[in-house]
């Protein structure tokens, strides 16, 4: 298991996350960041770091469909992408991506 980030984070974009990160785990969408669950090392650094509590441990996460929506942001071909993202090994070599998952994609247009 893995940590991940919920809902809360959308439209929070802070970085003190991915700053604490000993692992460089943590991706950057267009209005969300996901966690790599192949590459996190669950240390919890992100977790106290947040701002806005989006981010759950793996007993903490209530909600499945979060750790789902973490894992298909790597393991599923983003829109505009031809092939999924997989594990790059580190955020800072792939940049921001400028694009999410369906799933938050389907919510920021219903705000």
């Amino acid at each position: 298991m893995t940590h991940a980030i919920t809902d809360k984070c959308i439209g929070e974009m802070d970085g003190s996350c991915v700053d604490v990160c000993p692992v460089d785990c943590i991706y950057e969408g267009l209005e969300k960041r996901y966690i790599n669950p192949n590459e996190c090392i669950d240390c919890g650094a992100c977790v106290t770091a947040c701002p806005v509590s989006a981010i759950q441990g793996p007993l903490d996460v209530q909600d499945q469909v979060w750790l789902d929506d973490n894992r298909a942001f790597f393991e599923l071909p983003l829109p505009g992408r031809p092939e999924p993202l997989g594990d790059p090994g580190g955020a800072l070599s792939v940049g921001p991506l400028g694009v999410d998952t369906p799933l938050v994609t389907e919510i920021v247009a219903s705000k």
